[in-house]
């Protein structure tokens, strides 16, 4: 497949794998990872190097003790701040922004058919993942392409942590059309440092940001709506 083509190669089965592989693993996720390998095999949207990896993680988390699965993804991704799931924690922290722009997410789901659980939030990475699904490849690609500053972050930070849960990141990354090479990643804070943040992704020259030293606020929104045909109600 060439990643980088001007006709993105569809990747809604893909997608959908990946938005389940970032959600917590627990007893009905194990039940069903033999189905996700071989839609991930059948569709081959993804080199086969990287197909291998997801492969190898996919058993794993369905053939390690379920207690340690549950806990090793709590320690990475709820307890890691630079590994965090949700984006606009790398964006905007806890403060007062982070709620508008929740809210224009929102409305960009349901501008195509898309409408969350009273549990989900909408900036959690799998749940973007799930929308992109829903998109004809190249929108698919576009949408993606606005958040992979913040998705090269993670996977670095997963990368440092030598997780293989970095390969999961990486193919969203080659979704997007773009290398998954890794950037520089600040230190993780302690757990009970505070969680402020600037405005737009602060010290983004240094962590992943598309274009070092010029502001860059995250607009995860399409820009130009379509109708959608294999949306999720």
């Amino acid at each position: 497949m060439a990643l980088f083509s001007s006709s993105p190669t569809q990747a809604r089965l893909t997608l959908r794998v990946l938005a389940h592989l970032l959600r917590y693993p627990d007893t009905e996720f194990r039940a069903h990872t033999s189905e996700m390998q071989q839609a991930l095999k059948a569709e081959a949207a993804l080199p086969a190097s990287r197909l291998a990896e997801l492969d190898t993680l996919l058993r794993q988390l369905s053939t390690r003790p379920a207690l340690d699965v549950e806990s090793d993804y709590v320690e990475l991704f709820d307890r890691g701040r630079r590994t965090a799931l949700h984006l606009f924690e790398h964006v905007h922290g806890d403060s007062r922004d982070r709620g508008p722009a929740m809210i224009d997410l929102i409305q960009t789901y349901e501008k195509g058919g898309l409408y969350l659980g009273p549990a989900e939030l909408p900036d959690h990475l799998s749940v973007v993942l799930e929308f992109a699904s829903t998109q004809p490849p190249t929108q698919a690609r576009e949408f993606l392409g606005e958040i992979a500053h913040i998705v090269r972050v993670i996977f670095s930070a997963l990368l440092g942590r030598k997780s293989p849960y970095a390969s999961v990141l990486a193919a969203v990354l080659e979704l997007a059309g773009e290398k998954a090479e890794p950037v520089a990643v600040a230190p993780e804070p302690e757990i009970d440092e505070s969680w402020a943040e600037p405005a737009v992704f602060g010290g983004c020259s240094t962590e992943g940001q598309a274009k070092p030293n010029q502001p860059q606020p995250i607009q995860i929104v399409r820009k130009s709506p379509q109708p959608l045909s294999g949306a999720q109600a």
